[in-house]
């Protein structure tokens, strides 16, 4: 029997839901030599905008920060975080991936802090699973802060920028 009709229908449909849900342009999964490649279209507007970064560097072993603040310090800091996450002007990761605040390497960022923004205007780029996802401005505003570094890994949630 060849590999094509080996093909799991509900692997399939559970793969493009993941592009769904996360909203990726692409997903290639490859297991056991037998590769599934799950393409998204975009009906309404421009599919994403493919674009070439440097592969990023390995991070550095993570070693914990030596406790020089108090036991409470930590305590203090993490709802810091939740409240960036769940205020309405900060623009969180739909996915996890690599934030690139410019479109190639060397180049000016999408946003810096000051810059006005229309809803929908690219001002990241997230990459997943070497596919480049242009991130949009949830709303129209101003950049007040810029929560992440070029080249910095995210998760799903995490907060990214807040526009006021």
């Amino acid at each position: 029997m060849n590999k094509a009709a080996q093909v799991d229908q509900d692997l399939v449909r559970t793969i493009a839901e993941l592009v769904n849900q996360q909203n990726l342009a692409e997903i290639e999964v490859e297991i056991e030599g037998l590769r599934v490649r799950v393409t998204r279209s975009y009906a309404s507007g421009p599919a994403p905008m493919q674009v070439y970064a440097p592969a990023p560097q390995a991070a550095p072993a993570y070693a914990a920060p030596a406790s020089h603040a108090p036991a409470s310090a930590p305590a203090s800091a993490a709802p810091a975080a939740e409240d960036l996450a769940s205020n309405p002007n900060t623009l969180t990761s739909p996915m996890v991936g690599t934030a690139y605040r410019a479109p190639e390497p060397n180049a000016s960022p999408f946003v810096e802090v000051g810059a006005k923004v229309s809803e929908g205007q690219t001002v990241l780029i997230i990459e997943a699973m070497k596919t480049m996802n242009q991130i949009p401005a949830h709303r129209s505003g101003t950049v007040s802060r810029i929560l992440i570094d070029d080249s910095q890994p995210v998760e799903y949630g995490e907060p990214l920028l807040v526009i006021e």
